[in-house]
Parts: structure tokens; sequence; C-alpha cells
């Protein structure tokens, strides 16, 4: 694939990876649950725009920047390991998710959070060499159902305002032609 990335792509990019970080701190502060690794995962809220409104290899980069930044800003090692981990996985997910026409973005969002927690813990496993700790994940799979569904409603109605026809109809799992028809 030959991408071009000229100065507004750039620009665009470095712009959406400080809000993913601002998010990503913003969350850090915020004790939501007292629920060790729960978190609100506002940050994806730009991987979805990028995933939905620009295009695959735009969001590959903003996971790689967001858990490389914000694991020198305000984790460490182990919390980029981790990150990557989560972020790696659901990514990949979400691509799949997103091409599939009957999943929506809270779908994909859904998903995402999902399969970030079980790679998160899967890597866990290794890492401490015990099963043990797979007993968290039905805690954890709960808490990501619910903010995945948050976050993927925040996109949604995020994409609307940014670009109510088009978005709209992509957020829906259908194409922008289509959905432009059905209004129209």
């Amino acid at each position: 694939m030959n991408r071009r990335w000229n100065a507004s792509a750039i620009a665009k990019l470095g712009l959406l990876t400080a809000v993913a970080l601002v998010l990503g701190y913003f969350e850090h502060l915020l004790p939501i649950t007292g629920i060790p690794g729960v978190k609100l995962g506002l940050a994806n809220t730009v991987l979805l725009y990028a995933l939905y409104l620009i295009d695959i290899p735009s969001a590959i980069l903003l996971m790689f920047l967001k858990v490389g930044l914000s694991g020198l800003l305000f984790g460490g090692p182990a919390a980029m390991l981790y990150s990557f981990a989560g972020g790696a996985a659901s990514l990949a997910v979400m691509i799949a998710a997103r091409r599939m026409k009957s999943i929506s973005v809270v779908g994909v969002s859904v998903l995402g959070a999902l399969t970030h927690n079980v790679a998160q813990m899967v890597l866990a496993c290794f890492v401490v060499q015990t099963r043990a700790i797979l007993a968290y994940l039905p805690v954890l799979l709960l808490a990501a159902a619910v903010t995945g569904t948050l976050t993927g409603l925040i996109a949604r109605y995020t994409f609307r305002g940014l670009n109510p026809k088009s978005a709209d109809a992509r957020a829906n799992g259908k194409s922008a032609e289509s959905g432009a028809k059905k209004r129209g």
C-alpha cells in the first residue's frame, strides 16, 4: 500500500494523538469504580474515529503512538507491554468487525473492549505464570461490555456531529451513499 503523508494528514494525526493522550490522562486521574484495571476507554473513541472516518493505517499508527507515548508519560515498560497487547488485539478485532456491515460502531467498540481485556489477561497469565488470575476475567468482561457500549455511543454521536450524513451511515454499518439515499 502506498500512503502519502501530507502536512494535513500529519497535523490531523498529531491532533488525534494529543486528544487520545489527554483522554488517557483524564482516565488515569479518575478512579471510576475502585475495581483494578477498569477504565472508561475514552481514548478508544479516537481510534474509532480514525477507523471510521480516516483509514486503517491511521488507526494503527494512532494506537502505536498512544501506547508508546502514554507508557512514557504515565506508565512504564510493564504498562506499555500490557497496553500494547490489549491495543493490538483490540484494534485487530475492531478492524475485522468494522468490515462487517451488520455491526454498528457500538458493537465494534464493545468487541474491542472485550478483546482488550482478554488479551491483557492472557499476557498476565504468561507474566505471572498462573492461570488463577483468570478468575478476575468475568468482572473485567462485564465492565468492558458497559464501558465499550458507552465509548461506542460517544463515538456514534461524535461522528454525527462531525459529519451528519456519511458518518451516521458508516457508524451504523452502511455505506455513505445508502445512508444518504434513505434520508433524502
